[in-house]
């Protein structure tokens, strides 16, 4: 277990391997354990970074400071202090936009950009946002996170021989900060590029899944409103591609990085 100080908080993060960077940013309610499946593959050949996002698993949780650009900001930190000058940034769902972020803020520390099941603007997602944003705040105030993990992790992994996947993803979710979970969700939506996205120059994998709850068309058209964006679908997978179909996710990625 390694600790960094950034921000008047401690990141959690492990380092394996060596090579040139990659820098891996889970989701919303889940911890660096997302990317269990990715860290012994490609620590053969890069050097992997995970972190728990400030709120998330052993990183600290305040009270108020939360939000997609203070996170954005610790990552830059964590690189900093590193003293690494150049990661691929793989972000999921909302490390996502965070890595989003980076590529508009901090373009000089993206050797590349690899997006999953996410997006630019989660403030400007038409009604399935604002479905969102209503139904997962008025559960989490009515039922609670424990309820809410359930519920959560049996969409993304619903099929009988997912139970593994599904029981653990539950496990960490349920065991979030109730606060850190609820505030880090609404600044997750509010926030969004705008404008920003047709600016990004950094060379960019948006991976989508086909059964993801936006649909392909969602990330297409994102994808084409940037200047060097190339869009990837993996078939038979929900939001959780990582995980639920962590082979093709891993040579899809593999591919972009020695393209």
């Amino acid at each position: 277990m390694l600790k960094r100080q950034v921000n008047d908080i401690e990141l959690d993060y492990e380092d394996h391997g060596k090579g040139q960077v990659l820098l891996m940013l889970h989701g919303l309610g889940s911890t660096k354990k997302d990317w269990d499946a990715q860290v012994p593959f490609f620590s053969k050949t890069h050097r992997v970074i995970t972190v728990d996002l400030r709120g998330h698993g052993e990183s600290t949780k305040p009270k108020d400071a939360y939000g997609v650009k203070l996170m954005t900001e610790d990552v830059k930190q964590l690189l900093d202090q590193l003293n690494i000058k150049k990661a691929t940034l793989v972000g999921f769902s909302m490390g996502g936009a965070i890595a989003f972020e980076m590529a508009a803020k901090h373009p000089e520390y993206l050797e590349n950009l690899v997006i999953v099941n996410s997006g630019p603007d989660f403030n400007a997602m038409g009604q399935i946002g604002k479905d969102l944003l209503q139904n997962r705040t008025h559960f989490l105030e009515t039922q609670g996170l424990e309820i809410l993990s359930k519920e959560i992790s049996f969409n993304m992994f619903p099929e009988d021989h997912q139970i593994d996947l599904r029981n653990a993803f539950e496990t960490r979710c349920k065991n979030n900060d109730y606060n850190a979970y609820y505030k880090s969700f609404v600044t997750l939506m509010d926030w969004g590029l705008g404008d920003q996205l047709k600016d990004i120059k950094t060379p960019t994998l948006v991976i989508a899944s086909d059964m993801d709850y936006t649909p392909v068309s969602f990330k297409q058209d994102y994808v084409n409103r940037m200047q060097n964006a190339s869009l990837v679908v993996i078939k038979n997978s929900r939001h959780g591609v990582v995980l639920d179909q962590p082979d093709a996710f891993n040579l899809e990625l593999q591919k972009f990085l020695e393209a």
